[in-house]
């Protein structure tokens, strides 16, 4: 969403890239310690105008980015859900960890329940999780803001402790043209907290967006000074 990146874009003063796609994403360029940063945005749909969310905008704009610019590694950056029973509160910024699955892909076929699930890999981040003091977990990816019973039994099978809807698809293309890849989630709401979810999410997301682009930058810093071999 374009408040998420607003305050990523301030940070690292990215400037836009010209593109001759014709999706409604959009680039922005910016330089770190000599290394070339792109940030993506999946854009405004034209037909409903609103911000593109959800895992078709993200499978798009990644793959339409990773053709373009051969990125080193890609991070899905934003803002998501998150559970008290984790341990989760608003504000916490969490790196995957192990892998990015859906829980809204059932697909009661043989053979293809586990693709439904994803189970896509992401870069091994523990070490500099502790080094940021930033905590880790599973992120699982719907199209969907809220959930329904079966949904929280597709979570609980898979451990997940953040919950958003961009992560699997990113994971999805990224796996498919071997690139390096993690998620870096700033938590908006607590499923498991009374109040509705895009109650909370309306109320936190410039604190959480904030706080996604202060962690981001210290992330893209630790990266940037480490070949991908080291990040394992």
């Amino acid at each position: 969403m374009a408040a998420e990146a607003a305050p990523i874009l301030s940070t690292l003063d990215a400037r836009s890239v010209t593109s001759a796609s014709p999706l409604v994403m959009r680039w922005f360029g910016a330089e770190r310690h000599g290394a070339e940063v792109r940030v993506a945005i999946n854009g405004r749909d034209r037909r409903f105008g609103v911000d593109s969310i959800g895992t078709e905008a993200a499978a798009l704009t990644t793959y339409s980015t990773i053709t373009a610019f051969a990125p080193e590694l890609v991070i899905s950056a934003g803002t998501a859900g998150g559970w008290q029973r984790c341990g989760g509160e608003v504000g916490d910024v969490y790196v995957s960890d192990g892998q990015v699955v859906h829980h809204d892909r059932r697909i009661a076929l043989e053979g293809f329940e586990a693709y439904g699930i994803g189970a896509y890999p992401v870069v091994s981040a523990r070490t500099m999780a502790r080094s940021l003091g930033l905590k880790t977990g599973v992120v699982t990816t719907s199209n969907s803001l809220d959930e329904n019973d079966d949904d929280r039994a597709m979570i609980a099978a898979s451990g997940a402790c953040v919950k958003d809807m961009e992560a699997a698809a990113v994971g999805y293309v990224c796996e498919q043209m071997s690139v390096p890849f993690m998620a870096v989630k700033a938590i908006t709401d607590l499923v498991d907290h009374h109040t509705a979810t895009a109650e909370q999410f309306t109320a936190n997301l410039k604190v959480a967006s904030a706080r996604l682009a202060d962690t981001l930058v210290s992330v893209l810093d630790w990266c940037i000074a480490r070949e991908i071999a080291e990040l394992t």
